[in-house]
């Protein structure tokens, strides 16, 4: 209760402590520099992604030459290509984790709304795809549909959902003997909506803090999968795809490797960081005392 009287729910609660944590703040800031980056930082050079630079092969990062992070090693901008394969990275995590979202949170609170028999089932399907390896599901559909940067969206994010359903499905289960939800049953209220209006809302908090857990490992799976060369194609590229690359050169142009992976260790720090804060704010907020 706050001096004036009022109840701080626990959103309030938890964007308070989050305010407070310093790592958190900083690691938003960084999260924050880093996008803007990736959005206006290539037009801020004279060269595009795939310009090459012919008197330029392989230099390393030097402000005289105008390729401020160097060349790789057919003397294309390593500054742009860095920033794009940021960009190219980001915009997979968010959209994968969005398709995982849309689906894991459907799933789950179907599954823990309805219970029964179609709960079972639904959560077996849920164990089945989980015995899948990730990597084996993204194979097949590459040899399907081939490489490219819409498979990721697909691949990443139909994966992805099987823990958002579980935890969604854990929640829902608690919610379902409220008194807002008998009620909401005995005043005739249709289950869609009950699911919509009155689960979903209710679930929301963890269902962030495990998005914003999940980006990183979003991130890092693609970067991986650009690194086996199963990611984006050229000519558009990935902070996985440049760090394959640099490490073929890494014992003669270090710069390569090190400039992109730089990038890829920030973003992830960052929102690890972040996620972990924003799963403690929200942990301590729901077990403080009424």
């Amino acid at each position: 209760m706050t001096e004036s009287g009022a109840v701080r729910g626990p959103w309030s609660d938890a964007m308070r402590r989050l305010r407070g944590n310093r790592v958190a703040i900083r690691s938003a800031c960084v999260i924050l520099v880093l996008l803007l980056l990736a959005l206006v930082g290539p037009f801020l050079s004279a060269y595009a992604l795939d310009d090459v630079d012919w008197d330029h092969f392989t230099i390393p990062p030097s402000l005289s030459s105008g390729h401020w992070l160097g060349t790789d090693s057919i003397g294309r901008d390593l500054f742009v290509r860095s920033l794009f394969g940021l960009r190219i990275s980001l915009l997979v995590a968010v959209v994968a984790t969005l398709v995982s979202l849309a689906i894991g949170v459907t799933w789950g609170a179907v599954a823990g709304y309805a219970g029964g028999r179609l709960d079972a089932a639904m959560m077996r399907t849920v164990d089945v795809l989980y015995s899948l390896p990730y990597i084996f599901f993204v194979i097949v559909l590459t040899v399907l549909f081939g490489s490219g940067l819409y498979l990721m969206f697909i691949a990443i994010g139909a994966v992805g959902w099987l823990t958002m359903a579980r935890i969604v499905r854990g929640q829902t289960l608690a919610l379902r003997d409220k008194e807002f939800i008998e009620a909401a049953i005995v005043a005739g209220v249709p289950t869609a909506r009950i699911l919509v209006r009155h689960v979903v809302p209710n679930v929301i908090g963890p269902v962030i803090v495990y998005a914003t857990l999940t980006i990183p490992q979003v991130i890092l799976f693609e970067s991986f999968l650009s690194f086996l060369g199963l990611g984006v194609q050229e000519p558009l590229t990935s902070l996985g795809k440049l760090i394959a690359e640099g490490a073929l050169e890494m014992e003669t142009s270090a710069w390569m490797l090190i400039v992109p992976a730089t990038f890829l260790v920030m973003l992830l720090a960052s929102l690890s960081l972040l996620g972990d804060a924003l799963r403690d704010a929200f942990d301590t907020s729901q077990r403080r005392p009424a």
